[in-house]
């Protein structure tokens, strides 16, 4: 007989305490204050404590370590992308879970309590977990070429539930030029629909607001005082509808962001040195990284540089330690003091200095760069991109050509929304690397200060934490 969904069985939560963990992605102590008035009024009534750094400082490590309680070097998340190297290709923000190793948060919560259920809305790795209800982005790619903005769900109908009730997920105010408050509006809409159909004794709530504008122009008020109370307004609102149900919140973060002004080419050093190879298509140069003897993943202020020629790897250890705007250079016998000696990671590892980041261009012409460089496009790109969150500066009349674009792709006409700069110097705010001081930090909020010791929690500490908050 097949088991009837746990939905529909009634709901039970056991001896558990409900809890919701609001993920404000970029909120640290030294930005709540005035701009964010139900932020500070709920660390008044409750607990902050800083959380240590796990390098790198990127979303799906910070989360992987958070849920599994294990470093990368553990769990194998060892940045938002890496060098797949059975099939020779850089791949950023893969979503099945099972990348992930270990078993999580939730696996010992059911574990402990069979009543117990966990709704993962938007936070990393979410396809085909274990858990009870999830949601992540996942848009559609007909085959003539666009992209729609849809969701994955589990259970699988309400994806069209939700879309139907609250629109079609704004995918284009998730990332890009358009990022901002409406998608996090619309994961908070969700959330308090997840909550009060299914009733999870634990929520998973992942809301992105704040990377935009701190990326865009850094940690500076003055610039972002408007995206501080935008989400400020979205998180008091969960808050008060989460305790009015008898479930307790609590907030945390992943990182700080901080002001960067130095971006740095690896890629471009080390195709200059002759070690990088490109292929032509169409005019245009891709990153060959099979072919090449050595070439980096840059993701934010980390960067794994990847060397398929072992006779060339103190040549480009060398190389890429004297490049301006690089830190250190940590090779495999080092790189378990940082917790990233895994067969994932690269055989060199770079951190920036702390104003600078590193990009992941390659190309030497600009004529020449391959034609995703100028668009949002997060899979084809060998390395992530701040840059997507800007429009050209050189367009004059951006909005008139996104419009034509955009009637292209109603009319089915192929078209190339090609609106983003590769002027890296745009780009204003970065991470990944540890926090310079605790108001930089990331944050752990909650109104149960008895179960928080100390001002500091390491990061592997979270999530027995948070199972400690469910009573466990």
């Amino acid at each position: 007989m097949t088991p009837v969904p746990f939905w529909r069985q009634g709901i039970n939560n056991g001896g558990m305490q409900p809890t919701a963990v609001l993920n404000v992605v970029g909120l640290t102590p030294g930005l709540i204050g005035p701009e964010m008035p139900r932020i500070a009024e709920f660390c008044r009534r409750g607990k902050l404590a800083t959380i240590a750094p796990v390098l790198p400082a990127v979303t799906c490590s910070v989360q992987a370590t958070y849920l599994t309680g294990r470093w990368p070097s553990q769990h194998g998340i060892v940045g938002n992308g890496w060098y797949f190297r059975d099939e020779c290709e850089v791949r950023f923000w893969r979503q099945a879970n099972q990348l992930v190793a270990g078993d999580k948060l939730w696996d010992e919560a059911k574990r402990l309590d069979p009543t117990f259920t966990c709704a993962n809305l938007f936070w990393w790795y979410n396809m085909y977990s274990t858990v009870d209800v999830s949601l992540t982005p996942r848009p559609m790619y007909p085959s003539d070429g666009r992209k729609l903005p849809d969701l994955y769900s589990a259970p699988p109908e309400l994806r069209e539930e939700l879309q139907r009730e609250l629109g079609t997920f704004p995918l284009f105010q998730f990332w890009g030029p358009g990022a901002g408050i409406k998608s996090s509006e619309w994961i908070a809409e969700s959330a308090k629909r997840v909550a009060a159909k299914f009733a999870p004794t634990l929520t998973l709530v992942y809301l992105p607001h704040l990377d935009y504008g701190l990326q865009r122009h850094g940690p500076d008020l003055a610039k972002v005082g408007g995206e501080l109370r935008a989400i400020d307004a979205v998180v008091g609102d969960l808050i008060g509808f989460y305790e009015a149900r008898g479930t307790q919140v609590v907030l945390l973060s992943e990182y700080g962001i901080t002001s960067v002004s130095r971006p740095v080419h690896l890629n471009r050093v080390l195709r200059e040195a002759g070690l990088l190879r490109v292929r032509v298509e169409l005019g245009r140069e891709l990153l060959d990284a099979g072919a090449s003897a050595a070439f980096a993943v840059a993701d934010h202020q980390l960067a794994h540089i990847y060397v398929n020629d072992f006779s060339k790897l103190n040549n480009v250890r060398e190389l890429i330690a004297r490049t301006p705007g690089v830190a250190r250079v940590y090779d495999q016998s080092q790189a378990a003091e940082i917790h990233l000696n895994h067969p994932r990671s690269g055989e060199l590892i770079a951190l920036a200095e702390p104003d600078a980041w590193f990009t992941y261009y390659y190309w030497l012409d600009e004529a020449r760069r391959p034609d995703f460089a100028p668009t949002v496009d997060i899979h084809r790109k060998p390395g992530y991109d701040p840059a997507e969150l800007v429009l050209d500066p050189k367009l004059t009349f951006p909005k008139l050509k996104i419009a034509w674009k955009l009637l292209q792709k109603k009319l089915g006409q192929r078209y190339l929304m090609d609106v983003i700069p590769t002027s890296a110097e745009l780009v204003r705010g970065s991470h990944g690397l540890p926090a310079a001081s605790p108001a930089e930090s990331p944050v752990f909020i909650t109104t149960r200060g008895d179960l928080v010791e100390g001002p500091e929690i390491a990061p592997t500490g979270i999530r027995q934490l948070l199972l400690n908050h469910l009573g466990v």
